[in-house]
């Protein structure tokens, strides 16, 4: 049963899955007021707390308090009230890379009473434009710097009316950034529902076509006190660092939400290279960081010996599973904890993970506390231990798909189904096998093969394509595209990085094939369907 809702808008609401297609939600442990915006809780509370002298984002060149961030974002939410006239519920769209102006944005918005839908900066006008339009989004906060894409965006898109720009390199040239200046001091925020949406997390699924999962204001603050709290312990003088995007719900959790939760403080990289991450741990003694495994990797490839990490506390690893190699090089090599968990845009966070007391290379780990997991036949049975299924998790969050015949899918008898094969062992530890669907999971962002497919094939020298992961040292899997080109058209290594150079034209830069094979014809059945098994399995004999 839903709490009060003080959205005037009720989009979100109005397209919430059916109650019979949500899953079960274990609320015991979790349990907060009808009325609350979690930017306020992440900011004016902390304050209200004792925590307002104490840094809370750095970035930029500078350093913001608590105090300092409560009122940049109460005057970034006046704003966007009294000059933009966003009212409770209105869904808005921020552009940019990972700065202290991206969370202020996020928390200004989230003080406004508005649903957030944050982006990747890579992406191009193609998937702007799906966001937009999926969420009805009609007004976009965008970085200065990243303007072409979004008023591309803006030009064919059905909902999107307003770009406010705002300077992400702590300059005041943005017309938000001279709104919010001119605006009087103190707070300032729009009262929402512990059960209204706050957040919508698009993930694109196997199928390249985005699905956006919806997240309460409570879910925000469900994460921290679930995961941050008991797995990170985290304490006031943390540091975080890590090279995510904040669009992803994995750094938007670990680069912002745990760390203002307790008072901690937060490094924010807009380039988070391995070399760039070894840096900033050492310069500002970061206890906490979050990346990917193949980061880690190249993390250990570029130390010298004279690196200094005996700051971290732990380094966080998710996105990918954890190879137990590189888990077990990481602690030789530093001496210093890693964790491995996995959680899912859907889910929002991450919900198995291992322990700092208790972490086994090759292993995910157990449930947070609120949470139950096991592993199921496709008919919803448990299956014995040792034995490969379908994982299936419940706890105090779970996928709301908004208004997607896909929520059918994911949820079934309660439980969310991951898309992923794991195996629980006899003492109760969960281990990865394999992703379920035909997602392509490279250094830690996940690409859906249809989509890159589609790209090569706007090409006019491309016949057809058949797109699959390849295995790679380096990032775990890579992009690889088998193509057929037109009759004419010559297969070199020129045609191959034209062909790349055009994908990363079309579509976000990261999702390019790395690996261009050309083939005279690609595997199909019968009826015409391209045999991507088939390819996979070329790879494995070559």
């Amino acid at each position: 049963m839903l709490g009060p809702s003080t959205h005037t808008d009720t989009f979100c609401r109005d397209n919430l899955p059916p109650a019979h297609r949500q899953p079960d939600f274990l609320l015991d442990r979790f349990t907060y007021p009808e009325t609350l915006n979690a930017a306020v809780e992440l900011t004016d509370r902390m304050v209200e707390r004792g925590f307002g002298n104490r840094v809370a984002l750095v970035g930029q060149g500078r350093s913001r308090s608590y105090a300092e961030l409560a009122d940049w974002t109460s005057r970034i939410a006046r704003v966007l009230v009294e000059d933009h006239g966003i009212q409770p519920g209105n869904r808005i769209l921020i552009r940019s890379p990972n700065t202290p102006a991206l969370v202020a944005c996020w928390l200004g918005a989230t003080k406004a009473g508005a649903v957030v839908v944050n982006t990747m900066p890579l992406l191009r006008k193609k998937e702007l434009l799906q966001h937009t339009e999926k969420a009805q989004v009609s007004l976009a906060l965008c970085d200065l710097r990243m303007l072409d894409e979004m008023q591309a965006c803006m030009e064919d898109s059905a909902h999107l009316k307003r770009i406010v720009t705002f300077d992400g390199t702590a300059g005041l040239e943005g017309d938000l950034d001279r709104a919010a200046a001119a605006k009087p001091a103190g707070p300032f925020w729009v009262e929402t529902g512990r059960d209204d949406v706050a957040l919508l997390g698009f993930t694109s699924g196997s199928t390249g076509v985005p699905k956006a999962t919806m997240h309460f204001h409570r879910d925000l603050l469900i994460i921290a006190d679930a995961y941050a709290r008991e797995i990170l312990e985290v304490r006031p003088d943390d540091v975080f660092v890590g090279s995510p995007p904040l669009a992803f719900t994995f750094g938007l959790g670990g680069l912002a939400i745990f760390p203002l939760r307790f008072g901690a403080s937060s490094v924010l990289l807009e380039k988070a290279a391995p070399a760039d991450l070894i840096g900033i741990i050492q310069s500002h003694r970061a206890t906490i960081c979050f990346t990917a495994p193949t980061a880690y990797r190249a993390m250990m490839a570029a130390m010298e010996d004279g690196a200094d990490l005996s700051s971290l506390r732990c380094a966080v690893s998710a996105g990918e599973t954890l190879p137990a190699p590189v888990f077990t090089s990481w602690v030789e090599k530093t001496g210093r904890p890693m964790l491995d968990g996995i959680g899912a845009t859907e889910m929002l966070h991450i919900f198995l993970s291992n322990r700092l007391t208790d972490a086994r290379p090759g292993v995910t780990g157990k449930p947070l506390a609120g949470y139950e997991a096991r592993v199921v036949d496709d008919h919803m049975n448990e299956v014995p231990r040792g034995t490969p299924g379908h994982l299936a998790v419940r706890g105090p969050v779970g996928c709301r798909y908004l208004a997607d015949d896909r929520q059918s899918n994911y949820v079934r008898d309660g439980w969310n189904l991951t898309g992923d094969t794991f195996i629980q062992d006899e003492d109760g530890y969960f281990r990865f096998a394999a992703r379920s669907d035909d997602m392509i999971v490279s250094a830690g962002y996940n690409i859906a093969g249809p989509e890159v497919e589609a790209a090569l094939l706007a090409h006019p020298d491309v016949a057809e394509c058949g797109v699959v992961g390849a295995p790679d040292e380096a990032r775990g899997t890579v992009v690889q595209a088998h193509v057929v080109l037109r009759p004419g058209a010559l297969a070199c290594e020129d045609k191959a990085k034209e062909l790349q150079d055009f994908v990363k034209r079309t579509i976000a830069p990261y999702k390019y094939p790395r690996s261009i094979v050309f083939t005279d014809a690609l595997p199909k059945t019968e009826s015409g369907k391209i045999q991507r098994f088939r390819l996979k399995q070329g790879m494995a004999t070559q």
